[in-house]
């Protein structure tokens, strides 16, 4: 079995000295199986196992094409990096950043691993709450296609902390029905608009993003999914990478807002 401690170490490193990274070489992982060893062997040095919950990236088609890749992919969240909404923090703290736009939902129940989605209905059932997330992200790399998918997905998939908005209490059935496939979200960014979506771009509904991560290689990894975690489920826009100071806000119909301020 190959130990990952010498890869998490150059990745966690690298965040430490908020450098950009290059190919890990023959610390590098080759396959997506490989890709979540090695993070969960950074999750274990960051403290995050159990983690605080998983973002779920390129759920949207469009998210996928300017990826590159063909299918979703997850990386834990340690406790440190979920923040309240109002969130403060100077600009040149992070590595060329850029924010989402997201649904996320907090799990009641765990999902155990089984190798198989849960039904619609166990997985909404779960589900105690949605709300609006601003994901934080980071461009940590000198050449994203040539680090490679599989370091992306060790990396945490560009993940660097999340803004959670207000929970809202949806009915399991009107989960079910697909309630969260008609959410309608906009980011704003110093007051103009960027971009907008609907729930339905993540998977077709953001509770098959629920279902694949149940079922995932992350979950696996990690052990199931649990009780209080939290889920992002992918960004209804592209990202917005920020050349500066900015005010980030995003609002869902149905839901809250919640705001992100670089200083």
């Amino acid at each position: 079995m190959t130990d990952w401690n010498a890869g998490a170490a150059v990745l966690r490193a690298a965040r430490q000295e908020r450098r950009t990274l290059g190919p890990l070489g023959p610390l590098a992982p080759a396959s997506e199986a490989e890709a979540y060893a090695l993070q969960r062997a950074l999750a274990k040095t960051l403290g995050a196992t159990p983690p605080a919950g998983f973002k779920v990236g390129a759920t949207n088609p469009a998210m996928q094409a300017y990826l590159g890749v063909s299918s979703p992919a997850a990386g834990f969240m340690s406790a440190a990096t979920l923040k309240p909404t109002g969130f403060t923090s100077p600009w040149a703290e992070w590595v060329a950043p850029g924010v989402e736009c997201e649904i996320a939902v907090r799990l009641s129940a765990d999902l155990p691993f089984t190798g198989h989605p849960p039904t619609r209905a166990q997985a909404a059932v779960a589900i105690g709450a949605v709300m609006p997330a601003i994901e934080i992200v980071e461009n940590r790399y000198v050449d994203m296609t040539a680090v490679g998918a599989p370091t992306l997905i060790a990396d945490q998939f560009f993940h660097a902390a999340a803004a959670l908005g207000p929970e809202t209490r949806i009915d399991p059935g009107a989960l079910e029905a697909g309630a969260l496939r008609d959410l309608a979200g906009r980011m704003m960014i110093d007051g103009t608009l960027f971009g907008e979506g609907r729930g339905e771009a993540l998977l077709g509904d953001p509770l098959e993003v629920v279902r694949w991560l149940a079922a995932s290689p992350a979950a696996a990894a990690f052990g199931g999914l649990r009780e209080g975690q939290i889920i992002l489920c992918g960004s209804v826009t592209l990202p917005a990478w920020l050349a500066g100071p900015a005010l980030v806000e995003i609002a869902f119909g149905g839901l809250a807002s919640v705001t992100v301020r670089f200083t």
